[in-house]
């Protein structure tokens, strides 16, 4: 009795919208005020959920834990405050709604012009110059100008050209909302603009929005412009306070023709080996050549330098025995375990990682953390995670390969090239044929530069050819994971390799690269079981598809036609994964 009189009073007297509803989610009871949120005669009777969305249960929840729920309804915003009348089965619940439109227009108005600030670089810009004629040169750089401040114009943004290449662009967040939901067509516009090189005009935009300051914009629009040119440019990375979103990167990176990063880089490396106490290189786990190769090459830069350094390694494959066998016999080189390796740092040690620039990639994070001094030399696309606090770094995505960065470096750290042994000089041209596929993928004049001084150096092709020779079992796992492929649309192949070997992650590489062999196939997918119970994909493209973002979105990474990551999930569920993957995103 006590409580049907309340809820009268609250229905009658309530100067806001309000209504009552039963335990069976009816409503019982509305003021008259309830007009200003349904536009119905009367709404008792009427079912509170076809009314509001909301379930009578998440209503009950909301009430016994003090939470508002929200509700937009005839271009207003209501903010809904619940409260329980009564106890047991019989007891009812009073709905409040209180208009918050005009602070919720305004929050939006705030939002949409926050200032955010964009970094604008011209990839290739000193390529394009050097391929364009003195009288051309003037009219195609003013293109590229005019192009980039009409660009700006369209949004009613300020544009600022500090560097012949470098731009920056003062927009609101909601030119930032337009873009991305553009998905950033600028970067393919400006992919059209005719120029006399033979390869197209690329632009790098990091975004910086979210931050309190002007100087955290500025720090954030940087950090993802770095990050764009670091994956290899042609895209634009937008970065806030949370997190990283990435559009673009459909073309391969544009190989550098001017070497002097490499011996200038080369020469701060060597100095900064000499200056450390101990010297530790370390690659990712499950080194492969590339990996080996590089971190071959660094260590002869750390004996030139008059150092004994260590080769940090745990665990291998199978198809690295013979040419770590080749290394252990020459007597020449430390290998030590990471715990070995920890116990040897002090504060002057200096570890050097090669083929990876990730955290959880590295053979020991524990190592990298125990030291204050830190070079990464890389040639995979910038990942979110990358080390922190490096002393040095080499990152070079439109190189092929860690060796072949290594190579370079050494041409100009080396007094002579007969400084560089038999098998160092293998192990590095084994490491560039791996991850070019014998010179198929990602080879440019300076990758075959690079072989070419290797051959020079004493590289033998006869035993590199003998390192990637496959036994009888590997071959015939390669051959049924070939034949058990299966296409589905959008010319994607897509296989298992089911035999579980130490040597999966080339097998799956090696049916990968075959099957993009075949006419018709644009990428390909690769999975299957390692002896550690995980399950490892490679991921290869003809240049359309972009397995770099897939194997990402898996934890992986790698270049935009080369990629793979390693999952917990057996791999049919992760093919059904990708697969659904690319419905959503193709």
């Amino acid at each position: 009795m006590y409580v049907g009189r309340v809820e009268r009073l609250l229905a009658h007297y309530a100067p806001l919208p309000v209504c009552i509803v039963s335990s069976q989610g009816k409503v019982t009871r509305a003021s008259s005020r309830i007009v200003d949120v349904f536009k119905y005669d009367g709404i008792v009777d009427y079912d509170i959920f076809a009314l509001t969305g909301f379930k009578i249960q998440e209503i009950v929840e909301a009430a016994a834990e003090g939470k508002p729920l929200y509700l937009d309804r005839n271009d207003k915003n209501f903010k809904v405050l619940a409260s329980m009348i009564g106890e047991g089965e019989s007891a009812s619940c009073i709905m409040v709604f209180i208009d918050e439109t005009p602070y919720v227009k305004l929050k939006s108005l705030y939002k949409d012009e926050k200032v955010c600030l964009a970094m604008v670089n011209i990839d290739n810009f000193d390529e394009l110059a050097s391929s364009t004629s003195e009288e051309c040169e003037l009219e195609f750089t003013t293109e590229i100008d005019r192009f980039i401040r009409n660009w700006a114009r369209d949004l009613d943004a300020a544009v600022i050209r500090y560097k012949e290449n470098l731009y920056e662009i003062v927009l609101t967040h909601e030119d930032v909302d337009n873009l991305i939901e553009d998905k950033f067509s600028v970067l393919d516009r400006a992919r059209e603009i005719k120029t006399e090189a033979d390869f197209p005009v690329t632009l790098s935009i990091g975004i910086g929005m979210g931050g309190k300051t002007l100087a955290e914009l500025d720090e954030y629009a940087q950090d993802a412009l770095d990050m764009a040119l670091g994956r290899g440019g042609d895209q634009a990375v937008v970065k806030n306070i949370r997190s990283m979103e990435y559009f673009g990167g459909k073309t391969q990176s544009v190989e550098k023709g001017n070497k002097g990063k490499s011996r200038i880089l080369g020469h701060a490396l060597k100095a900064l080996i000499k200056q450390s106490s101990k010297v530790f290189i370390m690659g990712h786990r499950n080194p492969d050549m590339d990996c080996f190769g590089a971190a071959l090459g660094i260590h002869r830069m750390a004996v030139s330098a008059g150092k004994e350094p260590y080769i940090v390694m745990g665990h291998y494959d199978d198809s690295m025995v013979d040419i770590i066998s080749d290394a252990k016999d020459t007597d020449g080189y430390a290998f030590i375990s990471a715990e070995r390796a920890l116990s040897l740092t002090d504060e002057n040690s200096l570890v050097i990682v090669v083929d990876t620039h990730r955290p959880v990639l590295v053979e020991s994070p524990e190592l990298v953390e125990a030291v204050s001094r830190l070079v990464v030399i890389d040639h995979h696309r910038k990942a979110e995670d990358v080390f922190s606090c490096q002393t040095l770094s080499y990152m070079e995505s439109y190189a092929s390969s860690a060796s072949e960065l290594v190579t370079e470096m050494l041409q100009y750290t080396l007094d002579d090239k007969k400084d560089l042994s038999k098998v160092e000089a293998d192990a590095l041209l084994a490491g560039i044929m791996l991850d070019t596929n014998r010179f198929a993928v990602k080879a440019g004049v300076r990758t075959f530069e690079a072989a070419s001084w290797l051959k020079r150096s004493g590289a033998d092709l006869q035993t590199v050819r003998r390192y990637f020779q496959a036994d009888s079992s590997n071959f015939r796992a390669r051959a049924e994971g070939i034949a058990n492929a299966r296409i589905i649309e959008g010319g994607i192949a897509m296989s298992i390799c089911s035999n579980v070997t130490g040597n999966t992650q080339i097998i799956n590489s090696q049916v990968a690269d075959e099957l993009l062999t075949i006419k018709g196939i644009e990428a390909s997918f690769v999975a299957g079981s390692d002896r550690m119970g995980g399950t490892v994909i490679s991921a290869r493209s003809l240049g359309n598809i972009n397995v770099q973002k897939i194997m990402e979105h898996f934890g992986g990474g790698g270049h935009m036609n080369t990629a793979g990551a390693r999952v917990d999930c057996p791999p049919e569920e992760i093919l059904d994964k990708i697969e659904e993957f690319l419905k959503t995103t193709h």
